[in-house]
């Protein structure tokens, strides 16, 4: 409980030109899993958009995109209306539908789509997005190296190595990007009764999804992300 509502210590890097210049989080290099090229699309290379949608009514959206080169990543998204002052574990999820649950995966009828129930969709964790260090499944409530803002909005920029699964499924179109961490009785912290179906010591708005959204492999390079979203991520696709 005290850990999320501890700040995450992040270091400054340079503004992400995310649609206009904005600050983001550590940016750092992970080294773990296979080293692999793969095959990808565009001569080795795969670009993915994501669109993120709330979940269980938490009001976060956002926006984002990756390239994946081989097993290398370079990913950036935004993520608006979240809990500020409070840890969001992030992951790409893999391994199943590659896709996000609707309201209806509320199986336990307690009103929460937790992380369980949301599984059959979306899958188990291929990488967590922390902001520096391990990018492993194991650090998926890493709560000290997620994204901790100090109001609803946050930028996230990395470069990483997935493993060849990971690869794979941004590949075939079947990663899904989720967002953890709701208020619904909008006390401004992670509280409530309800334990996490993930760990019984922190409570299930914790780590239950806030948004979610699955990965859609595209062609034209940054061209046609710019078209499409007016994203300039500066992952140097497309430059001439």
């Amino acid at each position: 409980m005290t850990a999320f509502k501890t700040k995450a210590a992040r270091a400054a890097v340079p503004a992400l030109a995310l649609g206009m210049a904005l600050a983001s989080p550590a940016v750092a290099s992970a080294h773990e899993g296979d080293h692999g090229t793969g095959s990808g699309r565009d001569g080795g290379t795969t670009v993915a958009t994501v669109q993120l949608r709330q979940l269980n009514h938490s009001g976060a959206f956002g926006q984002g995109a990756l390239v994946l080169r081989g097993n290398q990543v370079e990913i950036a998204f935004r993520v608006r209306g979240v809990l500020a002052d409070a840890p969001h574990a992030q992951h790409i999820h893999i391994g199943a539908q590659g896709r996000c649950p609707s309201q209806r995966a509320d199986t336990s009828g307690d009103g929460i789509v937790n992380t369980t129930e949301g599984h059959p969709f979306y899958g188990h964790i291929g990488t967590s997005l922390t902001t520096n260090g391990d990018t492993s499944p194991g650090s998926g409530l890493a709560v000290d190296r997620f994204p901790t803002p100090d109001g609803t909005s946050y930028n996230y920029r990395r470069s990483i190595t997935v493993t060849a699964d990971v690869a794979s499924n941004i590949r075939n179109g079947k990663a899904v990007l989720v967002v953890h961490g709701i208020d619904p009785n909008r006390s401004g912290a992670y509280d409530g009764s309800a334990p996490s179906d993930l760990d019984p010591s922190l409570p299930l708005e914790a780590t239950s999804p806030a948004a979610c959204g699955p990965f859609q492999t595209r062609n034209g390079g940054l061209l046609g992300l710019n078209l499409d979203l007016g994203i300039d991520l500066g992952l140097g696709l497309g430059r001439r």
